[in-house]
């Protein structure tokens, strides 16, 4: 009897035992399935905040790149200032060359000139564009590719597939030659949302154009108002009514567009050779590593996995390497052609290295506008004496701003990267930087000895 006693305590005991086990197997499972649960909200809410970023990254982007931010726009004189003869044409720079000195062009005072500043993200296209934007027979717009990008769905732009690619260049390639033609209603169908009665308050970076804040597009602001804020342009003047901007396009001599998502220059055969255009393209270049660079700083979430080389001296294994591959591979293919001088560019191809524009924008900007054919206004050399003199620290805090103190800030750059960052871009971009005369550093001393310049003198002329 004792003995059956023993046994039935065992069983009971083993059997709650097992209940325990089971118990405990139970609280694990559902504890990872807890966890499981939790790692994949965690993911969800990664992803989703990874894609708003980079949507908000392409919204400032093309802002791109780099909007005037709080700096002043000198504003052109009312009609009813102009001298009897119309607007000045005769340079006011004292001392300035004349034709004589650049016989490759003349004034162009009947035909309208259509101009394309064609460049990438962060290479100084935004302040080539308001070097345009201050000459009061300009009509100037602001990257107006980012609406057909933002409608094409974004991956399109930066897609290496042929077919998308084709998408995108074919439908930029026809709101290009439709806004030369003061065509603005076209561009409506890619903004969104679409614009009742033909206005609209969407439109990317309009506080970036003059024309766009001045009368009669904006009654914000008088003639008697000398200098206007972007800033205040956005907040004071109405939704902007697109017949009004196309009605003060046409009043413009002349048409600017800067461009960042075209990738090379062969892509716009098609417009160069149109016979109701008179196109003229100024290729903006710059030093890979400066753009690289300049990235890195601006476009944080889309450039992390750099962030995390250049503080660790170590690079992650899925580094997204396309990111400065591209970059090259595009510069190279449009230098090459633009440099082949093929017959359809003739007249019409200028290329400007970033780091000549910096060192001296006056007279790269005289340059500029010999090439295209016009006067350089008195506004044009005061917008560029009042930014080109900034403080470094505002062009740190300014991101997307124009005001620099440019000579300094071309090789900034070289401060900020790593030596194995530099070292693995030049291996990347070797034929480019040699074809545009950039040099190579050889040791992390030589990169941070800033006593020596890495841009060699090489002249560029205008292909005529």
């Amino acid at each position: 009897m004792k003995n059956e006693k023993k046994k039935k305590k065992k069983k009971k005991k083993k059997k709650k035992k097992k209940k325990k086990k089971k118990k405990k197997k139970q609280r694990r499972r559902r504890r990872r399935r807890r966890r499981r649960r939790r790692r994949r909200r965690r993911r969800r809410r990664r992803r989703r905040r990874g894609r708003r970023r980079r949507r908000r990254e392409e919204e400032e982007e093309e802002e791109e790149e780099e909007a005037p931010q709080n700096h002043t726009l000198p504003r052109a004189k009312p009609p009813e200032l102009w001298p009897p003869g119309g607007p000045e044409t005769e340079s006011p720079i004292e001392g300035r060359a004349g034709c004589d000195d650049y016989p490759y062009f003349s004034f162009n005072t009947s035909r309208k000139t259509h101009i394309m500043v064609l460049a990438t993200t962060r290479s100084g296209s935004s302040f080539v564009g308001q070097l345009l934007n201050q000459h009061a027979d300009i009509f100037y717009l602001f990257e107006p590719l980012y609406h057909v990008q933002t409608t094409l769905i974004p991956r399109l732009s930066h897609s290496r597939n042929a077919a998308d690619r084709r998408v995108m260049l074919g439908a930029s390639r026809d709101l290009l030659r439709s806004l030369y033609g003061c065509d603005l209603y076209f561009l409506e169908s890619y903004i969104k949302p679409v614009p009742a009665n033909h206005t609209t308050d969407k439109l990317f970076r309009r506080g970036a154009s003059r024309a766009l804040c001045s009368q009669p597009v904006c009654d914000a602001f008088g003639p008697s108002d000398a200098n206007v804020e972007e800033g205040d342009c956005v907040k004071r003047c109405a939704a902007l009514n697109m017949t009004l901007a196309a009605d003060a396009c046409r009043e413009k001599r002349h048409v600017a567009i800067k461009v960042v998502r075209v990738p090379e220059i062969g892509d716009l055969r098609a417009l160069v050779e149109d016979p109701r255009l008179n196109i003229k393209v100024i290729q903006l270049v710059r030093d890979p590593r400066g753009i690289l660079s300049s990235r890195i700083e601006t476009f944080r979430d889309t450039y992390r996995l750099w962030r995390i080389w250049r503080a660790t001296g170590r690079r992650p294994y899925n580094l997204d390497l396309s990111q400065l591959t591209m970059v090259c591979e595009d510069f190279l293919s449009s230098v090459s052609t633009g440099l082949s001088h093929p017959h359809w560019l003739k007249g019409k191809y200028m290329l400007v290295r970033y780091e000549d524009l910096s060192r001296n924008p006056l007279l790269k900007t005289m340059e500029i506008y010999d090439f295209l054919g016009l006067p350089m206004d008195k506004s044009v050399e005061e917008w560029i004496q009042a930014n080109t003199r900034g403080s470094t620290e505002l062009s740190a805090k300014h991101k997307y701003g124009t005001v620099r103190d440019s000579a300094a800030n071309a090789e900034s750059w070289r401060l900020k990267l790593s030596y194995d960052m530099v070292e693995y871009t030049q291996a990347t971009c070797q034929k480019v930087l040699h074809q545009l005369g950039y040099k190579a550093v050889k040791s992390a001393e030589e990169l941070k000895n800033m006593s020596l310049s890495l841009v060699q003198d090489k002249t560029f002329v205008p292909f005529s």
